[in-house]
């Protein structure tokens, strides 16, 4: 007497392409994001100044960039004193007796308004330069840690900066007699810092767009990995729910003539 035996089955689960981790390794997402935003059609101000090349480690230079900023803020806070100094003690009518380290021959003591514009721009460069390095010491911190968020004050304050230190290089040059070594010296360095503040702020501001995207990707595979969870989750209840014996999986008591 023969009895009927239980067929195997042949279903087999497929893995989920969500079923992997997703990190913020750019090397993962970027080949996505190029195959995503291959059809969309970006503006202008969201496209990347810089890329990766041979040349140039956007991440790497980003870190750079950053302890510049520091460096920079530093410099600037050092050097708005000692000439909000200078222009003090060499204001018109002033007399100095003895000896002095420094000679104020090299500050400017010309017209009234032009000393107090360049007063003005040696306050706002303290000023801007306290908010620079609270802004930098951020920045160092978000790069470490790839906050996108954290990145944003540094680009807007960094942006004002430097624009509003290349117009006091401008105006410093053109009133201050280039003779003296100091005002040499001064406008040269502030002449490679503003070239400087220009590249590392599109360095920064590329990573930021780059950042911007991979967390935008996150989100997305986060979004499919929730949805694929609760489609498994509402297919096995629903399985667990049905009858709990088929054709299949009893044993058939019937002799086979």
């Amino acid at each position: 007497m023969n009895y009927g035996r239980k067929t195997p089955s042949t279903y087999r689960s497929n893995p989920s392409m969500y079923s992997h981790a997703t990190g913020r390794s750019s090397t993962n997402l970027h080949s996505i994001k190029s195959r995503s935003t291959r059809s969309v059609r970006i503006p202008w101000y969201q496209r990347p100044l810089l890329k990766n090349n041979q040349y140039i480690d956007i991440q790497k230079s980003a870190m750079l960039i950053g302890l510049f900023a520091i460096f920079l803020s530093l410099f600037t806070i050092g050097t708005s004193i000692f000439d909000m100094y200078c222009y003090a003690m060499a204001a018109p009518g002033s007399t100095h007796y003895g000896y002095y380290i420094i000679s104020y021959e090299f500050v400017y003591v010309g017209n009234k308004h032009v000393r107090n514009m360049l007063i003005v721009f040696a306050l706002f460069s303290l000023i801007m330069a306290l908010i620079n390095f609270v802004t930098s010491v951020l920045l160092v911190v978000a790069l470490r840690k790839e906050y996108e968020r954290k990145v944003m004050p540094w680009l807007w304050t960094f942006a004002v900066f430097t624009i509003w230190r290349a117009l006091a290089l401008i105006f410093f040059a053109i009133v201050n007699d280039l003779y003296f070594a100091y005002n040499v010296l001064m406008v040269l360095l502030w002449t490679v810092f503003c070239l400087v503040c220009i590249y590392g702020w599109a360095v920064i501001y590329s990573l930021y767009l780059e950042l911007v995207d991979l967390t935008k990707l996150e989100d997305l595979a986060h979004l499919r990995m929730g949805t694929m969870a609760s489609l498994h989750a509402s297919t096995a209840n629903s399985l667990a729910g049905s009858r709990p014996t088929t054709p299949h999986s009893t044993v058939s008591t019937m002799p086979v003539g």
